[in-house]
């Protein structure tokens, strides 16, 4: 799309809600608060057991799922008609098409839509399978609108601050890498707009790739300025999907070390093709 750039006519001021988070990003950057949410989320709820159906198990829930896919892509599709989304190109897909089996998909995460991103740079390869999303517990519980009914529904795996509800997104986890699905995480934790670094991971993905024996498959997203402004004022980006070759976990060692291994590996990939695709080295 690079050659199909339009220039928006009557520009719009940039948003006061996206400089102050613009702003809260480079405090956030400055003191090394890289897990800490930026965004004015709606107040949430804790989940409640046996709230979400995390397999599907239910008719009702594959019913639900399967309405809800198919608007969220009717949806999205339009936005990328639109040049609203962006994607410029995909790369390294043979990475992702080396992998068979289950396996967990990581990503840096700096907008609401680059889930969708990582599903567009994969959809013909997942067939008739779904990608599944681990996500926020608010998402989930209290996120209002049509994203709302988009987070509850569409293969998503809340995250939960309930020690027995997180018993059973783990037990969901372990069936669905078994059964041979993919599922995205962000292991950055917090969402950063349009933020192009990548920031430092949490454990926890990494963890629960090498307690399944189930390898990672780093994703990373760059981004260049459009010459389309947004609504908020802003270019809108256009992006590449960098897809990086799997990360096992070694059976020599145990899941903790591997973790930490596969985490340290995952983050030094993004560095090095941060550093290529922007030319610069990265700081912070």
């Amino acid at each position: 799309m690079k050659n199909n750039d339009k220039i928006t006519e009557n520009i719009p001021e940039k948003s006061p809600d996206r400089l102050a988070i613009l702003e809260k990003i480079a405090l956030h950057e400055k003191n090394g608060w890289f897990d800490i949410d930026v965004e004015n989320d709606p107040p949430t709820r804790p989940l409640q057991v046996g709230e979400v159906d995390y397999t599907l198990s239910k008719f009702s829930s594959k019913v639900k799922s399967e309405i809800a896919n198919f608007c969220a892509k009717s949806y999205f599709d339009s936005l990328i008609k639109k040049e609203l989304l962006i994607i410029d190109e995909v790369r390294g897909l043979e990475n992702y098409r080396a992998v068979e089996g289950g396996a967990v998909l990581t990503c840096n995460h700096f907008n609401a839509f680059d889930n969708y991103a990582v599903f567009k740079a994969i959809e013909k390869d997942l067939g008739r399978r779904r990608l599944y999303k681990v996500i926020r517990e608010g998402n989930y519980t209290s996120f209002p609108g049509l994203y709302g009914y988009f987070f509850r529904n569409c293969n998503t795996l809340p995250l939960a601050s309930s020690v027995s509800v997180m018993k059973d997104f783990n037990k969901a986890i372990t069936a669905l890498l078994e059964r041979g699905e993919k599922i995205l995480i962000y292991p950055e934790q917090a969402m950063w707009w349009n933020y192009r670094k990548p920031r430092p991971l949490k454990k926890d993905p990494f963890l629960m790739a090498s307690k399944n024996n189930a390898p990672v498959i780093p994703f990373f997203i760059t981004m260049r300025d459009t010459e389309r402004i947004g609504g908020d004022g802003f270019p809108i980006q256009g992006y590449t999907v960098h897809i990086l070759p799997a990360i096992y976990p070694d059976k020599e060692k145990n899941s903790r070390e591997n973790a930490e291994i596969m985490k340290n590996k995952n983050f030094e990939m993004w560095k090095e093709l941060y550093e290529s695709v922007y030319g610069e080295e990265l700081s912070y």
